[in-house]
């Protein structure tokens, strides 16, 4: 299951991945990130329980951040577990998205 659950925080929106979110699984990102957005809140990424991450689930964060800047809102990575930061860092995308070391700062330091 990739997506574990989308909750609200702070006036934020929470999504929290698990597993991984690979092609099969990618859709299910992509469609759970873009119905958030309807909340017109910043979204947080949880990855905290991501074990593996592919391309397409890469494109699917990706998608959701350029959607989120687009109504000018944000989406910043939460947690980020050591295999998809291994990801991130190598497509230079830790230096695209906005990676928070846990929830709590997240919250703390995130725009409102």
């Amino acid at each position: 299951m990739a997506v574990a659950s989308i909750t609200e925080q702070s006036g934020r929106t929470v999504v929290a991945l698990s597993g991984e979110i690979d092609m099969e699984e990618a859709p299910k990102v992509r469609r759970a990130l873009l119905d958030s957005m309807k909340q017109k809140r910043d979204i947080l990424v949880d990855l905290s329980q991501v074990t593996y991450i592919d391309s397409s689930g890469i494109a699917s964060l990706i998608e959701g951040l350029q959607a989120a800047r687009k109504q000018k809102n944000d989406l910043a990575l939460v947690s980020v577990s050591q295999r998809a930061r291994r990801v991130l860092e190598l497509a230079r995308l830790d230096k695209v998205f906005t990676i928070h070391a846990d929830l709590a700062t997240a919250l703390a330091t995130a725009k409102s």
